[in-house]
């Protein structure tokens, strides 16, 4: 459930950063940005450089550099086939088998990656997105990133590399273009997909559905069937706790019953699922994970990576940071009728650190199934004559019975008709409301939260908290992180940077 805060646009003044370029005057000259849907570049960027490594020893400016740092950028993709070109050259100063880049940009890549097993995050440069390659990162996972850049910042993958020493390939592509799709998955070998591409806010999908239901579910059309053309069948998919609709019961499982939803947000999530549920019914070789989380908050707690939304914030911590910071005049509660503890809308919010965690251990869980699987393939062809052997129940393809997952024994072999199609909850099962979460903020910050209390706003429900023990038994993850560190990690971000990813870092005195 996401909490729209909007009534205006506030005025949100971003300082011009300077930034280490990483091609030479002469290749700046000559090259200049690419339309986000024009062919996306490949290319693997240089470890990030230790801040402190890039500072001199002057003691007359020390204190200026310690409280106006950057952070090496990541290549704009207008400047990747020149980089590539450059790396060309290298190359073919040593092997002279690798001729013909001109012909094939990709050609490279493809020799390069080809026992190489990678990770496709789409959306990867993104709030969640991005915290969660840094966790896979850690996890030792080989990461390609694709991202259209509508709402994220090359920028969040630059501190990324810094934070974990590790290198990211970056396509910049939309999902909602076959042909960008095609050109990724013909220059890497991937064996899963972990999905976050998608608009996300609750307020505006009613006021322009046509747009949420194109990106969301025509572009994840569009990545299935490449997947499927490709035979990559394992999926981590960010799904969100809006397909409940309002709930049956609280907090919510997994065996809820799925809607009515109560905006197109929620049902663009909710085709999503089912058509995976379909895809997995057809074909025994699918994999997937359909990861419901709540409202996710926070930032990393080293305060270089959190939440940067363009515009107006539509969730409400980002809105009450805005406030903070003086753009704004005050939080809007949209509604104080609510059968709650004090009349707001209370919601299980989640850091988005133990959401990245999550999903690292969804990718595990079908990293398992997939070894199963092929140890399932090596055992059958030994046998001169493998029979199918049929299910103990027959098994609907129906929304009902697919969305109410058994427990672990029974699913799984309810299931092995066709491909694994799995459901968790990732969240607190702690509700808070919207008065609290001011308080909890005041806490934080030390500050007083100016609001108003207006009327109710459409597609929202009262109350919606998790039930994520499913997750705790089968993916083993459990979430770390209180109320009071997503505030105060949140707050580190914002005094860090004040304008985002698009400003100055500043040294945290804390």
């Amino acid at each position: 459930m996401h909490n729209n805060r909007s009534n205006g646009h506030p005025s949100s003044p971003t300082s011009k950063r300077d930034q280490v370029d990483t091609l030479s005057h002469s290749h700046r000259q000559h090259h200049h940005r690419q339309p986000i849907n024009s062919a996306p570049c490949y290319y693997e960027s240089r470890k990030r450089k230790h801040i402190e490594q890039d500072q001199e020893p002057d003691s007359t400016h020390s204190n200026i550099r310690q409280h106006r740092r950057s952070l090496t950028p990541v290549p704009s993709p207008s400047q990747c086939d020149d980089y590539l070109l450059k790396r060309r050259r290298h190359s073919s100063q040593q092997d002279k088998s690798t001729a013909g880049y001109s012909q094939q940009h990709t050609s490279s890549y493809m020799d390069h990656n080809s026992k190489q097993r990678y990770v496709l995050v789409t959306g990867g440069a993104g709030y969640i997105g991005s915290h969660t390659v840094l966790e896979l990162l850690n996890a030792d996972y080989s990461i390609v990133v694709m991202d259209n850049l509508v709402n994220a910042n090359l920028e969040a993958l630059a501190r990324v590399e810094y934070l974990t020493g590790k290198s990211i390939y970056f396509v910049e592509g939309d999902i909602t273009c076959e042909k960008d799709l095609e050109k990724v998955f013909q220059a890497f070998h991937f064996w899963a997909v972990i999905h976050f591409a998608a608009i996300k806010a609750v307020g505006e999908s009613t006021q322009i559905p046509l747009e949420y239901y194109h990106n969301n579910v025509t572009g994840s059309l569009h990545l299935f069937r490449v997947m499927n053309r490709y035979k990559v069948k394992n999926l981590v998919f960010s799904s969100s706790a809006t397909v409940y609709g309002e709930p049956d019961m609280m907090p919510v499982n997994e065996t809820a019953s799925l809607g009515p939803v109560t905006n197109p947000y929620g049902r663009t999530k909710l085709f999503v699922e089912e058509m995976l549920r379909d895809v997995c019914a057809s074909d025994p070789d699918w994999n997937v994970c359909l990861l419901r989380f709540f409202n996710p908050v926070g930032a990393h707690p080293s305060g270089l990576m959190g939440e940067c939304p363009q515009g107006i914030p539509n969730n409400l911590l980002p809105y009450v940071i805005r406030v903070l910071q003086g753009h704004l005049p005050c939080v809007q509660i949209f509604g104080s009728d609510y059968d709650t503890v004090d009349g707001t809308g209370v919601r299980d919010y989640i850091h988005v650190c133990d959401l990245a965690t999550g999903h690292v251990a969804a990718l595990k869980r079908l990293e398992g199934e997939e070894s199963e699987g092929k140890r399932g393939v090596r055992s059958a062809s030994s046998s001169p004559s493998p029979t199918p052997q049929p299910s103990s129940s027959t098994t609907t393809a129906t929304s009902s019975i697919e969305s109410s997952p058994l427990p672990s024994s029974t699913r799984s072999s309810s299931l092995r008709q066709g491909g694994h199609c799995m459901a968790y909850n990732l969240g607190t099962g702690v509700g808070y409301s919207v008065l609290e979460i001011i308080s909890a903020m005041e806490k934080a910050t030390q500050k007083t939260i100016p609001y108003k209390i207006v009327e109710r706003r459409q597609g929202d429900v009262g109350v919606c908290t998790a039930d994520a023990t499913l997750a705790n038994l089968e993916l083993g993850w459990k979430p770390l992180y209180s109320m009071d560190d997503m505030c105060r990690d949140m707050w580190r971000w914002t005094r860090r940077n004040p304008n985002g990813y698009d400003g100055p870092l500043i040294d945290d005195d804390d």
